[in-house]
């Protein structure tokens, strides 16, 4: 029952409606008939038939998940990958899981010269994926890192590979290359001997081992090796490749020529066969041969764009060659660069390009070139000729900006305290800075600047009193100072005196209508109380004079998300951040927070990147890329970086706590608890430190440690329910659940919540059974009827005990007041489901257009519809289901029976196999097992 339960965050999905339901069904049951022809298509390899079915499908319904998903994966196998990302693109917005399109993905970003994406994208991390799948994504990064020239990387993606399946032949070829590279012959033959001794006839296998002997300058070996391979593969077209290119090294020129036109009948767009062809015309003397030749390669090539082969290094070559050949120096160099610094600086093409820039001419660039090449390679005389050549000695002049701050001379005055003071506030130290202003304002009055830093920061404290005293003093002191007016108005907005704070803004902006700030707080005060178009007014007109005002910008970005216009607020936001100077942070701070709440942890790592290069000193600056480093699965770099961070913070007592709280998420628990302990040491009698160290200690397996923690909570802070909370989870720690009751029955004694009676009623039902909870639970109701968390703990309550009735009545209590609330309509369909309810389909039905994402909610729908017989709609809903959600079960269970029912037996095994697998205790094995039992 509680399998379908949908979890959800709060947020609300839009209805959209478009045409009546009548025609929508008959879109979509044309849609998902095209889509079933189209999978046939594509498992006979029938590719082109597959496509053109499947954007009729799209024509019928543009919305249909798993046709996005089939089409990108057979435009992949139709050589073109960048249709094939936008299809799979499309299968990603509208929710596919990704472990069914990771590889694919990979595939096409890669053949499009996207390595970094590949590694960076977060749809594309291993972790959290099925062991199949996760091998075969780990080695197209391998493959990615390779061709950025990471070849540590690219091994150790391998081995982690290899890890999952030591018995897949892919995993020992994709080390050879790799081990070639670096020349590490012997690590090459024994990877390529295991591919061998997994599969003796395998071709690629046998190309590989050949290309060990090749590199190894063991020719007749590798010849041998590769004809080996084409008697296992006559097609097989990098071994006729390999061979062609050996023959034209060993001057055997009518045996190349034959290996070249067999090469070029495989593949006649094959630049590198074109540009072999070329290499025999020149030695014949051929030159018209020769150069039609090389004007084959850039024809092939030209037209590709270069950020497809830019990590291809034999390609770049090639056109650079051909275009230096044909006297196109300048066509030739952007090539010629690229290949050459994927190389490094002794790669021989260096020569090549400094050749080139002594033509332009530009000696100091070739003198740069030469100089790095001598170094990476000391021996070669010629590159050594070519230097002294130029006759030429260029020194490297580094450019050193020293910034030197006058000290501040040591004498008492009340301005040096203001300016000791805002010199500590903006080097965020805030505490020893507010103890300067204080006694600056306090022993001179007229220290405007003291008075207004001291506004600002007992309002960020949440002292509000306190910033209004000053304020109040401060404009009774300056009745015509419009920047003392409008901090005072800001206090007042501040204190929740939004009238006050508006009228303070408008006397301001009389004394001073170019004050930005002042029309900034008119514009908080207008988005508080939602005039939105008042404030985006208001932002605008400041704009149209100052285009780079930061803080304009940001507060466009702020008034775009209060709207949930996500994509205007993040332009807004990174035009601010673009704007902003190297000491302003503020929209570089929110740029971080928003990529990692927006799900893009590797936009997240440049931004804060960015923030920490202008603070790399600044505890909070640690803390955002720290969240960034986690949220891009990089838990290593976030604990060294929290490190940092806990060092830096000195005894902060708060920030300190906030450092924990991260090293908490990254289950850096002795990181946290030096954090704590460091904070405690400053604040012996801080309660909430004291209360995660408890957290922690249980975490740890201390529980005794942790009980001490609870009680010395307890001493601290008695009327705090917070102790007894943790006194409660020390005891269900101990499976003592008669002491964790009374704990928690003291705890909501105490805080009288719903959040403490819910988990009251949990672990009461857990020991003494669904009635005791319900009891608890109803009771509350009476004094609470409103309380809608604990009906639907109530609810959840009855379902335990299997009192289907009751439940039903709780939930349709809940609906009165949120007739929408997916979750509650979504375990509605279930009890009615479990009762036979013939309103079951409509239930399910209207709980999944809340939230037509939510791939529980479909298959609460699919389900519903199946058992009343509704095949097609069951089916439909299902598929996108287990697209969205693959690793649970119970979704692949109800995919299988209505496959079975439909006549698709092989897939429908295929299903109830990967759900067995996934989990043999699921809530429908039984069921599974038995269903499985008559496919078999």
């Amino acid at each position: 029952m509680t399998s379908h339960t949908a979890l959800l965050t709060g947020l609300l999905a839009a209805l959209l409606t478009a045409g009546t339901p009548a025609a929508l069904a008959q879109d979509a049951a044309k849609a998902s008939r095209f889509y079933e022809d189209a999978l046939q298509r594509y498992e006979k390899h029938d590719i082109s038939g597959a496509i053109i079915q499947l954007k009729n499908a799209l024509q019928a319904d543009k919305n249909q998940l798993p046709v996005h998903v089939l089409l990108g994966k057979a435009l992949l196998a139709n050589s073109e990958p960048a249709a094939a990302e936008f299809e799979l693109g499309e299968a990603i917005r509208l929710g596919v899981d990704r472990a069914e399109v990771a590889v694919a993905l990979a595939m096409t970003l890669n053949a499009q010269g996207k390595q970094p994406q590949v590694l960076e994208d977060p749809r594309l991390q291993p972790a959290g994926l099925p062991p199949g799948i996760r091998q075969q994504l780990t080695l197209e990064r391998a493959l990615a890192q390779s061709d950025m020239g990471d070849t540590k990387a690219a091994l150790a993606s391998v081995m982690d590979a290899r890890a999952i399946n030591s018995s897949e032949v892919n995993a020992w070829l994709a080390e050879v290359p790799l081990r070639v590279r670096n020349r590490q012959f012997v690590e090459a033959h024994a990877a390529a001997d295991q591919a061998l001794r997994l599969a003796p006839d395998d071709a690629e296998a046998l190309y590989q081992k050949a290309s060990i002997h090749h590199a190894n300058g063991q020719i007749a070996l590798a010849l041998a090796t590769y004809e080996r391979a084409l008697k296992a593969q006559p097609k097989h077209a990098e071994s006729h490749l390999a061979r062609a290119g050996l023959l034209v090294d060993l001057s055997r020129d009518a045996e190349a020529l034959a290996e070249i036109n067999e090469l070029q009948t495989l593949k006649p767009n094959d630049p590198r066969g074109a540009y072999l062809r070329a290499v025999l015309a020149e030695r014949a003397n051929d030159k018209p041969t020769a150069r039609a030749a090389l004007k084959r390669v850039t024809d092939l090539l030209d037209p590709v764009p270069i950020e497809y082969i830019r990590y291809r290094t034999q390609l770049l070559m090639l056109n650079g060659l051909a275009h230096y050949g044909l006297g196109e120096q300048e066509k030739a160099k952007p090539f010629l660069e690229l290949a050459a610094r994927q190389q490094g600086p002794g790669s021989p093409l260096v020569k090549l390009l400094a050749q080139i820039a002594l033509n332009e001419p530009n000696v100091n660039r070739a003198v740069e070139l030469l100089d790095a090449y001598v170094k990476a390679r000391p021996g070669d005389g010629q590159a050594l000729l070519m230097l002294a050549s130029t006759h030429m000695s260029q020194g490297r002049h580094s450019r050193a900006v020293a910034l030197m701050q006058e000290a501040l001379r040591a004498k008492d005055a009340p301005e040096y305290r203001t300016a000791l003071g805002l010199s500590l506030l903006q080097s965020g130290k805030v505490a020893p800075a507010t103890d300067e202003l204080a006694k600056a304002y306090k022993a001179d009055p007229k220290q405007t600047h003291a008075g207004l830093a001291l506004i600002t920061v007992y309002l960020r404290e949440g002292q509000v009193s306190k910033a209004l005293a000053v304020a109040d003093t401060l404009a009774r002191s300056n009745p015509n100072n419009a920047t003392v007016l409008m901090v005072q108005a800001y206090a007042k907005a501040q204190a929740g005196d939004a009238a006050g704070g508006r009228a303070g803004y408008e006397k301001a902006l009389k004394l001073d209508p170019k004050l930005t700030e002042a029309h900034l707080g008119l514009v908080r005060i207008d988005t508080a109380a939602g005039n939105y178009d008042a404030a985006n007014k208001r932002l605008r007109q400041i704009l149209k004079g100052d285009e780079r005002n930061t803080d304009v910008l940001f507060e466009l970005a702020l008034l775009h998300e209060r709207q949930g216009k996500d994509d205007e607020a993040l332009k807004w936001l990174e035009s601010a951040a673009d704007a902003a100077g190297p000491r302003e942070t503020r929209a570089n701070f929110a740029l971080v927070a928003w990529q990692v709440r927006k799900g893009q942890p590797a936009r997240a790592i440049e931004a804060a990147k960015i923030l920490l290069a202008k603070l790399p000193e600044d505890v909070e600056a640690l803390q955002a890329y720290a969240s960034a480093q986690a949220a891009n699965g990089d838990p290593a770099g976030a604990k060294s970086t929290l490190t940092q961070a806990a060092r830096r913070a000195a005894f902060d007592a708060s920030r300190l706590l906030e450092v924990a709280r991260q090293q908490v998420g990254i289950k850096d628990y002795s990181g946290a608890s030096y954090s704590l302990e460091k904070a405690l040491n400053g604040s012996p009698d801080f309660m909430p430190a004291m209360a995660m160290q408890s957290s922690i200690d249980l975490a740890q397996g201390d529980a005794a440690k942790a009980e001490q923690r609870a009680k010395q909570v307890i001493q601290v802070a008695p009327k705090s329910a917070i102790g007894y909370n943790l006194l409660a989870d020390v005891a269900l720690y101990r499976n003592q659940a008669p002491a964790a009751i009374d704990a928690l029955r003291k705890a909501h004694d105490i805080d009288k919540s719903q959040a403490s009676l819910t988990r009251l009623m949990q672990v009461v039902g857990s020991h003494s059974g669904p009635k005791a909870a319900t009891d608890l639970g109803e009771a509350w109701l009476k004094r609470n009827p409103g309380d809608l968390a604990v009906r639907s703990a109530v609810a959840e309550q009855n379902l335990r005990g299997r009192d289907f009735a009751a439940a039903r009545v709780q939930y349709e209590a809940i609906l009165k007041q949120r007739p929408n609330h997916a979750e509650t309509l979504n375990n509605l369909a279930n009890v009615l489901m479990v009762t036979k309810d013939p309103g079951a389909v409509a239930m399910a039905e209207r709980a999944y257009k809340v939230d037509t994402r939510n791939p529980m909610l479909m298959d609460t729908a699919g389900w519903a519809n199946h058992l009343a017989g509704n095949g097609d709609r069951a089916l439909q809903l299902l598929r996108e289901a287990r697209l969205r959600a693959p690793d649970v079960p119970e979704i692949r269970y109800h995919l299988a029976a209505v496959l079975a029912k439909a006549g698709r037996k092989s897939e429908a095994r295929d299903e109830l196999n990967a759900a067995l697998r996934a989990n043999v205790n699921f809530a429908s094995a039984a069921e599974a097992r038995k269903l499985l039992s008559t496919l078999n």
